[in-house]
Parts: structure tokens; C-alpha cells; sequence
């Protein structure tokens, strides 16, 4: 059986469940103790010390879209991209946004809410900058799904299993998209898909320890990650200090040194 090392609210890991189920592939889930950054025998799975990881009959492989490509190259049926080249990489594209912007604005906004680094003005300039940003992604996403029911076009696929975490993301942050709009409509329909809600209910299970996150902060127990995309985006939106404050207090990790 597959065994994939998770968190059930990261994005990237839903993603990959999210392609799994579509394939009806059985795997075992397991959290890492990766989270505080210390080395641990996850790091020997994946240098990055992040989830997700794929083991698949001992062979290990981290970073989300790498693990997308393995599962739809080894379990081609039913596919999840798209039949012609230029469409593959409009999704892959529009995965990529995404990974390394989208991502970045829900996590700022979790920085803020749920981790409270912040507080008073500094955190609803945070929390401003995050609003707008992701109204313009909705447009954005909008366009790129035109007249069509799915990213992917008439069917559900890799464009759309790539899209939902974040737009699910910009829900439970408050910052959803608005009724009646064609991202609401694609976000219900989505929704209704076995794979999305077996996704999302595992993730429902893990949110009543939101309220204990500052607490692990504080503890050492867990120190977020600040990779390249999360770290502009807190700068650019004026939250220098805020990393400046991690980096002292230890609450903030960057990848780690690959020996």
C-alpha cells in the first residue's frame, strides 16, 4: 500500500489526496514529526523536512507536483490531464500560480488569524493586503475558466484538483468567492465529488486544535516554514517585522541544509 506523509490542512497534500481518490489508490496516512524543524527520520524521506512524501514500496518522493506526475505517469487511468500538450500546461500553469502565489496569501492570512503573530494595525494591514490580492486571483482564476465547468474543461482534472485547496483556503479564512460568481458555482460543483469531500472532512477533524497554534508557537513545538514565495509575500505586504521577530524567538524555520 501506499503510505503518504501528511498534514491534512496543507494544501499540497490535498491536492495529492485529492488525485489518489480520483484513482481509487488505497494509502495509509501518517503526520511526520517534521513540524519543529529539528532533524528527525522523516528528514531521511525528505530533505525538506514538509509534507507531502509519497512511499511507494520503499522508493520516497516529496514535493507535490513531482508526486502528481508519478501517480498520473505509474496510474495513467482515469486521467487527470488533459489529452493535449497545450492544455496540460495551461493546468500546469495555472497549478504553478497557485503553489507559488495563492498559497502564499492564505498562509499569511492563517499567520494572522490562527497563529496571531500579529495583532491591531499591523495585522489588519496584513490582513488588507491578503483581501485584495485575492480578489485579483479570483479574476484571474475566472478567466482561466472561461465558459467552462471545470479547469480542466468538461471534466474534472488536474487544473481543478490543483485550484480547490486554495480556493477552499480563501473560504475558511472568510475570503471565499461570492455567491452566484462562476468560482462559487465551479467551487460547488467540485465539492460534490467523493474525493474532495474525503479530503476536506479529514481536514475538518484537525480544526478544533487551531485554537492551541499560538501556545505551540510559543513552546518550540512548531516553527512554520517561511519558503521563498511565503517569505515575499510577508515582506511585500509589510510584515518585515514579523519575520524579524520569528527569526529571534525561533517560531520560523527555513528549509534545511541538504547533507
Amino acid at each position: 500500500m501506499l503510505k503518504l506523509f501528511e498534514h491534512p490542512f496543507s494544501p499540497y497534500v490535498q491536492k495529492v489526496k485529492i488525485a489518489l481518490y480520483e484513482k481509487n489508490l488505497a494509502f495509509e496516512a501518517e503526520v511526520p514529526d517534521a513540524f519543529s524543524g529539528a532533524p528527525t527520520e522523516f528528514g531521511k524521506l525528505n530533505p525538506r523536512l514538509e509534507v507531502p512524501a509519497l512511499i511507494d514500496d520503499g522508493f520516497a518522493i516529496f514535493d507535490s507536483t513531482i508526486i502528481l506526475d508519478y501517480i498520473e505517469e505509474k496510474w495513467p487511468a482515469p486521467a487527470m490531464l488533459p489529452p493535449s500538450p497545450r492544455e496540460r500546461a495551461r493546468v500546469r500553469m495555472i497549478e504553478d500560480v497557485c503553489d507559488t502565489y495563492y498559497e502564499a496569501i492564505n498562509w499569511g492570512l492563517m499567520e494572522v488569524r490562527a497563529w496571531k503573530r500579529v495583532t491591531g494595525d499591523a495585522a489588519r494591514q496584513l490582513e488588507s493586503r491578503a483581501t485584495l490580492q485575492t480578489a485579483g486571483v479570483f479574476k484571474w482564476l475566472e478567466r482561466e475558466l472561461g465558459s467552462s465547468d471545470y479547469f480542466n474543461g468538461a471534466s474534472f482534472g488536474y487544473g481543478d484538483l490543483s485550484v480547490y485547496p486554495h480556493v477552499h483556503g480563501s473560504v475558511v479564512w472568510g475570503v471565499g468567492p461570492k455567491a452566484n460568481t462562476p468560482l462559487a458555482r465551479w467551487l460547488s460543483r467540485v465539492e460534490e465529488r467523493a474525493s474532495v469531500r474525503n479530503t476536506i472532512d479529514a481536514a475538518a477533524q484537525f480544526a478544533g486544535s487551531l485554537d492551541v497554534l499560538p501556545q505551540m508557537l510559543e513552546s518550540g513545538a512548531f516553527a512554520r516554514q517561511y519558503r521563498d514565495h511565503r517569505l515575499e509575500w510577508i515582506i511585500r505586504s509589510g510584515g518585515v517585522e514579523v519575520v524579524l521577530a520569528g527569526m529571534k524567538n525561533k517560531t520560523i524555520r527555513f528549509s534545511s541544509e541538504v547533507s
